[in-house]
């Protein structure tokens, strides 16, 4: 470890507040306790109050509160931080590398009881997320430097109805987490509007020399959201989607991120969702399948009927 990452360490461990000698210290960072002493009075040189108390109970410390920056956490907050990376590892996040060196010198900068507790809360920790592709990783990192240095990228994107990838250059201007999969919010040159894309169907991703200027006021995640769950207040032409059954499963609904946008009311065996006709007919009976008899349409008959036909549809493709 190059000589400023151990002398960070050392005033890491020394901010915990427990004296710590220098074989202690040398043994920590796996460094020469010659090593130790010389990094000691560097620090002390440099203005840190060291204080080196001598005798059996005798070590090193820091004077009271002489460091709060930012960088340097206590317990609760490192467990906070290393919670957070088992999210973030699961999602897939990009900078995964970087990630896990963060989270080691975590834990490598904490005295040994302050690695106990760590260890005992990260054991019972398990985030359990789908498989992700790690082919997607590169892509990601790409679209992450993307996004923040506002530059354009050239990419070879193939929708689901698309048999042959398109290339087009867009301005990637944020990426965005949601239902297990990863998006990129960005104005797409080729259908000169902004637009989201499917990570895992960019087949390719080169840099330009373009540099894009994004709005300050602009959000991927409301765009994302916007376009997703569009606002229907006011909007004429609305159905009420009745349905009755078990309390559970109507919870359930009530929960599902399309159905749940739309509810109007709850009871104790009712729940009323005001959607348009096409979101009805489209979606929401295949959204209803899945929960058989334990929730029954009321209203509208059309519904009722579209499930009817699906749920035939589904009879005769399996009974050839």
């Amino acid at each position: 470890m190059p000589k400023n990452d151990n002398m960070l360490a050392i005033l890491w461990m020394l901010n915990s507040g427990v004296k710590m000698t220098a074989k202690q210290i040398s043994e920590k960072l796996e460094i020469n306790i010659r090593t130790v002493y010389r990094y000691i009075d560097a620090l002390g040189a440099s203005g840190v109050p060291i204080i080196s108390d001598t005798g059996h109970n005798g070590g090193y410390s820091l004077l009271n509160n002489f460091i709060r920056a930012p960088l340097l956490f206590d317990i609760e907050e490192k467990k906070a931080l290393l919670h957070a990376a088992v999210f973030a590892k699961e999602a897939g996040y990009p900078l995964s590398e970087a990630l896990g060196n963060a989270t080691s010198k975590l834990k490598m900068y904490s005295n040994q009881e302050q690695e106990s507790v760590l260890i005992r809360h990260l054991a019972g920790f398990e985030v359990i997320n789908r498989m992700g592709d790690p082919s997607i990783q590169p892509v990601l990192a790409e679209l992450e430097q993307a996004v923040a240095n506002e530059f354009s990228v050239e990419i070879d994107y193939r929708t689901r109805r698309d048999d042959q990838p398109k290339t087009r250059v867009i301005d990637p201007y944020g990426m965005v987490y949601w239902n297990n999969k990863w998006y990129i919010v960005a104005f797409c040159h080729l259908r000169n509007e902004i637009r989201s894309f499917r990570v895992e169907r960019i087949l390719q991703i080169k840099r330009t020399q373009i540099i894009f200027k994004r709005s300050e006021a602009f959000s991927a995640r409301e765009f994302f959201m916007r376009n997703l769950l569009p606002d229907l207040v006011g909007k004429d032409g609305l159905i009420s989607l009745i349905i009755e059954g078990r309390s559970e499963a109507l919870d359930d609904l009530c929960l599902h991120w399309f159905l749940g946008h739309h509810l109007k009311e709850r009871t104790s065996n009712q729940a009323i969702f005001l959607l348009e006709e096409k979101s009805i007919h489209t979606y929401v009976p295949y959204f209803l399948l899945s929960y058989g008899k334990s929730i029954q349409v009321i209203e509208p008959q059309s519904l009722k009927e579209k499930l009817v036909g699906v749920v035939s549809e589904l009879m005769e493709y399996y009974q050839l």
